[in-house]
């Protein structure tokens, strides 16, 4: 039995969001791995937080919808403006609250937990700690999951200019004196990366998404890390294996479960 939390102000709604349609990587939300779909891995993180109070998905996808309501999700159907690549996830995102909100007959939501289809590398634990981290701290607009990438430093990335060279993406002058620049990727300090898995937000970076910072508006703009290592919203089809292995090193699965118990019965 899941236990919830005694701590409580308002509700608290999980919220993911996934179409039908992919280019780079077709049918990525639907696709396998370690035995469950990919889009099922962050509707058993939501299911197993012991914070949230029901689930919504937004999605034109009729086996996300199926498998959906495995986890008793409630399923909100996303228009077809919204389904299309040139989409944005904010606007799915503001789209998906305001019909959580009609559902809801404007129940007091307190925080709004923010998933996508395509990602494996979450797990309840990364959710209870957002979650717990804004219950905590008022100054904080939300909590979303990061991992250190140091070896994208903004320092590295570069542009292709029409001559066919490479320049810096960034000009050198923003990091400071470039004289005391150099390539070790350590060298600028720690780069976080919000990484997709999970974001804990408040109702009103939602309602206010313009107010929100760039380039992903719904956390608004006082944003708090969830530390987390690997985590990566899953585009293409050569980070399976990737996904894989966050798997099974996190044990975030019933997947890893059932093979450990397998083992010490043989």
């Amino acid at each position: 039995m899941k236990r919830k939390s005694k701590i409580k102000k308002g509700l608290i709604y999980a919220l993911m969001i996934g179409r039908a349609g992919s280019g780079g990587f077709p049918k990525k939300n639907i696709t396998k791995i370690l035995g469950k779909r990919l889009c099922e891995y962050s509707l058993i993180a939501a299911k197993k937080s012991k914070y949230i109070n029901k689930i919504f998905v937004s999605t034109d996808c009729p086996t996300i919808r199926s498998v959906s309501k495995k986890y008793n999700a409630t399923i909100i159907n996303r228009p077809k403006k919204l389904c299309t690549s040139k989409a944005l996830g904010e606007d799915v995102f503001r789209h998906g609250y305001f019909e959580i909100k009609k559902l809801e007959k404007n129940k007091d939501i307190e925080l709004i937990v923010l998933l996508f289809a395509n990602v494996a590398t979450v797990s309840h634990k990364l959710i209870d700690k957002g979650i717990t981290f804004l219950k905590k701290n008022n100054k904080f607009d939300s909590a979303v999951s990061t991992s250190v990438y140091n070896m994208w430093s903004p320092l590295r990335a570069r542009t292709l200019l029409k001559n066919g060279s490479l320049a810096p993406f960034v000009p050198f002058k923003t990091f400071g004196n470039p004289k005391t620049l150099n390539c070790d990727r350590d060298s600028q300090g720690d780069v976080y990366f919000a990484d997709m898995s999970v974001s804990v937000v408040r109702p009103k970076c939602l309602e206010e998404m313009k107010k929100g910072l760039l380039p992903q508006k719904w956390m608004g703009n006082a944003i708090a890390p969830i530390k987390s290592e690997g985590g990566f919203d899953l585009d293409y089809e050569w980070q399976l294996p990737l996904a894989e292995y966050w798997i099974k090193k996190n044990k975030s699965s019933n997947y890893a479960r059932k093979k450990r118990r397998k083992k010490i019965k043989i």
